[in-house]
């Protein structure tokens, strides 16, 4: 038996469930929205939520695509009972996700969110070029115009509560000083860039997209900020072997073996910007006829 753990309405995962049902795989997709209980059924460790129900040693392949196991505990009236309840839930909980893990799996929840500041740590370690970069809490020291900042973390969702709209964090170029102090955000020097890379790496293989975004002002800093009337131009494109040792053995450091990872092509450099373990690959697969939603269906 096949376990997915994912969002709702995933496109990915979608087409890689396309061609599971096509080679008639038995899957079980856990949305993020379900909670689990813990049960013993012929001495056996038994999950259960409102959707789904499976033995864990029936479980063969992990695919931990977004999302994760997460639980339901069970209490009692007595708050005695509760503290002895809850600590002996949080260990057959640990037991029943480590136990995941040493299944064939892609990724695993214990480091789906990977630490930026980690990451480009280990990314200079593999003998990966990186912009330079620094955190403060004030513009004192920033030099304008050649100075960008983003997220210090992952890609950040805004959430507004007023009129129902999501919003982004995009990379932005410091063009004016603060003239107060802020929460310690991430800089990073401003790369002039041919175009930029999407890889798609999957257990030792780099599956590479050139994106042309320097050719449009609105995604000239940040591709992601998307011209439908005007799209970017985005080709298949083959990293220097170096490139892809280099980058396999960053994956090796963060025990990942499936991930998206965005570089910038400036001159004879490749600049490593950063690594998404659960980052969207889809447009690589469909621009560039990759293969991938059946290469994970087939290893899975």
């Amino acid at each position: 038996m096949i376990l997915i753990f994912s969002d709702n309405n995933d496109r990915t995962t979608i087409e890689v469930i396309r061609w599971l049902a096509s080679m008639n795989k038995n899957f079980i997709l856990v949305n993020d929205d379900e909670f689990f209980e813990i049960h013993l059924r012929e001495k056996r460790f038994f999950l259960q939520s409102q959707k789904n129900s499976f033995f864990l040693d029936d479980i063969k392949s992990v695919w931990h695509r977004r999302g994760g196991l997460y639980f339901n505990r069970l209490s009692y009236s007595n708050d005695s009972i509760n503290i002895y309840m809850n600590e002996t839930q949080h260990w057959l909980e640990d037991y029943v996700l480590k136990t995941l893990e040493t299944k064939k799996h892609i990724n695993k929840q214990s480091n789906s969110h990977v630490n930026k500041l980690l990451v480009l740590e280990y990314a200079q370690k593999a003998g990966l070029d990186v912009p330079e970069y620094f955190l403060a809490d004030n513009t004192d020291e920033v030099l304008l115009n050649t100075t960008i900042t983003k997220s210090i973390t992952g890609n950040v969702i805004l959430d507004s509560l007023s009129d129902n709209q999501d919003g982004i964090m995009y990379t932005t170029i410091i063009e004016e000083a603060d003239k107060e102090g802020f929460f310690t955000s991430f800089f990073q020097e401003k790369i002039e860039k041919d175009f930029e890379i999407r890889t798609f790496y999957f257990e030792g293989e780099c599956f590479s997209m050139a994106i042309f975004s320097q050719n449009d002002e609105q995604t000239k800093t940040d591709f992601r900020k998307y011209n439908n009337e005007k799209p970017n131009r985005n080709i298949r494109y083959k990293l220097p072997g170096e490139m892809e040792i280099k980058i396999h053995e960053l994956m090796k450091m963060l025990d990942l073996n499936c991930g998206s990872l965005d570089f910038i092509k400036s001159g004879n450099l490749y600049y490593f910007l950063e690594v998404n373990p659960v980052g969207q690959f889809a447009n690589v697969a469909h621009h560039c006829n990759y293969p991938l939603f059946k290469k994970i269906a087939d290893y899975l």
